[in-house]
């Protein structure tokens, strides 16, 4: 990082951003960067991990940092879409039709435990994520942005969780995991009792402007021709794997290379290398992808087919 006083303010407000979260979220510092990686690259976030490590607080801190509004829903398996998206209500002294918009609308839609939802609630994010507007009842409302839906979701074994469809999975630029936070700031949390909350005092770091000066400088991040045929490869790759029967699509592709500008941006960098492409294969890939059912029967896991497909496609020179 560069000294504060030479610093950009596109570099600036990342720093803040950074600096905010990670008062929150102690001793994960990848799952903040690509936590905020991806909010700069205007995607979606899917934080997949037993309960109880941090995922909702991480989201809550984000959106906290954030100048703008903030959508919260609990997923739960009577949970209807109009619960997400908003209704549409006939006042009858008016002889008239009122939409009441739902969570959606916000700046930052925080999604706690998806997958306990059920599929056709799931589904009602599909057309929010995608086109970032809603239609209910033949009429059209377009959604607030920057726009950013960040969902919480426990490991499918868990009881009472449905399996996110392909298509959903797919709105989703990356997912991570955050893991369990090292023994030390562990300790710290036994220590405080659970009596401080340190989101009570969380406050926004950065504006509306200042999140749409940092999309602009993503989007402007050189991605090279020898980049983008490297990140055709790794896709095509996964499509004719032997142990995959679902590869990655087109918008994988896209998602990859949007989030490898992001994070280039955050390296200080204003083009895209190899090294940031191969450092978001997984969380990028990872959840778009399908094991065949022979891979596994052998215990073939995601994460070894895609590594073993990143050390096999030559990087363009």
């Amino acid at each position: 990082m560069t000294e504060q006083g030479t610093m950009t303010p596109t570099a600036l407000s990342i720093a803040r951003l950074q600096d905010n979260l990670e008062t929150v979220v102690r001793g994960r510092p990848e799952a903040v960067r690509t936590a905020i990686a991806t909010f700069l690259a205007e995607g979606h976030l899917l934080l997949e991990d037993v309960p109880g490590v941090g995922k909702t607080t991480l989201a809550k801190a984000l959106a906290a940092s954030v100048a703008g509004t903030v959508g919260r829903i609990q997923f739960t398996p009577d949970l209807l879409p109009g619960d997400l998206t908003g209704v549409t209500v006939y006042r009858q002294e008016t002889a008239s039709f009122d939409f009441h918009p739902g969570p959606v609308f916000a700046t930052v839609v925080i999604g706690d435990e998806i997958n306990r939802a059920s599929p056709k609630t799931q589904s009602a994010l599909l057309e929010c994520m995608a086109e970032r507007q809603v239609t209910i009842d033949g009429a059209t409302h377009d959604l607030p942005r920057p726009f950013m839906v960040i969902a919480t979701q426990n490991p499918v074994e868990m009881e009472g969780t449905y399996a996110l469809p392909e298509a959903q999975r797919d709105r989703f630029m990356a997912q991570i995991s955050i893991g369990y936070p090292p023994a030390a700031d562990e300790l710290g949390l036994l220590s405080a009792g659970g009596e401080h909350d340190p989101l009570a005092t969380l406050r926004p770091v950065i504006s509306l402007d200042d999140v749409r000066d940092m999309a602009l400088a993503v989007r402007q991040v050189h991605a090279s021709e020898n980049v983008l045929r490297y990140v055709l490869d790794l896709v095509h790759a996964t499509r004719e794997h032997a142990d995959l029967s679902l590869g990655a699509s087109p918008r994988a592709g896209l998602h990859l290379v949007a989030l490898a500008r992001a994070v280039a941006l955050m390296a200080g960098r204003d083009y895209v290398i190899p090294d940031d492409v191969q450092a978001l294969i997984h969380p990028v890939l990872g959840h778009r992808v399908m094991l065949t059912r022979s891979a596994r029967l052998a215990h073939t896991g995601v994460d070894a087919v895609l590594a073993e497909i990143t050390a096999s496609v030559p990087v363009h020179r």
